[in-house]
């Protein structure tokens, strides 16, 4: 038997509500209710672990500026594999969710390709247990991950660069609905569509356990947000030559710069 879901909005389906009437509704309605109620977006499960309106979190995307610390978690899976990247404004305080990668059934070096072109010298938190594996295999498969995205020339960078998330996991969901709550967290408008979807639909059971289903993205902007901060990087300076380097730490010789 098929399944399909039909959603309805107040701005388009309820034609009979005034505005005043809305208002009114509106402000009856629990938070975690309101998209459900006013937008139509599924809130499922017996209790929803981030109950926050999608428009209090939601800023439009714009350009980070360089002197911003950056980095990015990452989930591994063979189903799937996402990684979320972070930005922090030093004189706010807010982090800001600002990209994502999200494909299944793909080799490390695919996902390597795709965490590379977003700039090599930002520096990534991973898994430690490496999505459920035994913690020999987890560390075998973070060494495949450091090596696809930083080379292996350098296993130290690479390590330096790729480091183990915190993973503690109602510490972590904790730390991130207090962020969401108090406006310490946004997420970027447009740019981290599969973290929104699994959001709406991340939940505990009757029993109060976290339902670990379709949560990798969530799982990747958890471990960039928890682990700390000390480990984000600013963008590097480009470097432009001066001429006058060239003759740093010459002796005159009295012959000119002809004889550089």
């Amino acid at each position: 038997m098929a399944r399909f879901i039909v959603t309805a909005d107040w701005d388009n389906n309820a034609p009979h509500l005034t505005a005043e009437a809305k208002a009114e509704l509106y402000a009856s309605i629990p938070d975690y209710q309101k998209d459900a109620r006013t937008k139509g977006i599924p809130q499922l499960g017996a209790g929803v672990i981030y109950p926050i309106p999608e428009e209090d979190i939601l800023v439009d995307a714009f350009a980070i500026p360089d002197h911003w610390p950056r980095g990015y978690g990452l989930d591994v899976g063979w189903n799937r594999t996402a990684a979320i990247w972070l930005a922090k404004n030093p004189d706010t305080g807010v982090k800001y969710l600002y990209d994502e990668h999200y494909r299944g059934e793909a080799d490390p070096t695919v996902h390597g390709a795709a965490i590379r072109k977003r700039g090599l010298w930002i520096p990534g938190r991973i898994d430690p247990a490496a999505r459920g594996r035994s913690q020999a295999d987890g560390k075998k498969l973070i060494k495949l991950y450091r090596t696809a995205i930083y080379g292996e020339e350098d296993p130290m960078i690479g390590a330096r660069m790729l480091g183990v998330a915190a993973n503690a996991v109602e510490t972590g969901i904790y730390d991130m609905l207090m962020a969401l709550s108090s406006g310490l967290l946004k997420i970027m408008r447009h740019r981290c569509p599969n973290w929104l979807a699994e959001r709406r639909l991340y939940r505990r059971n009757e029993r109060g356990e976290i339902i670990k289903k379709n949560d990798h993205a969530l799982d990747a902007g958890r471990y960039a947000h928890a682990s700390g901060e000390l480990w984000l990087a600013q963008k590097p300076a480009v470097h432009v030559p001066d001429p006058m380097e060239r003759f740093a730490g010459r002796a005159w010789d009295g012959f000119g710069w002809m004889n550089a």
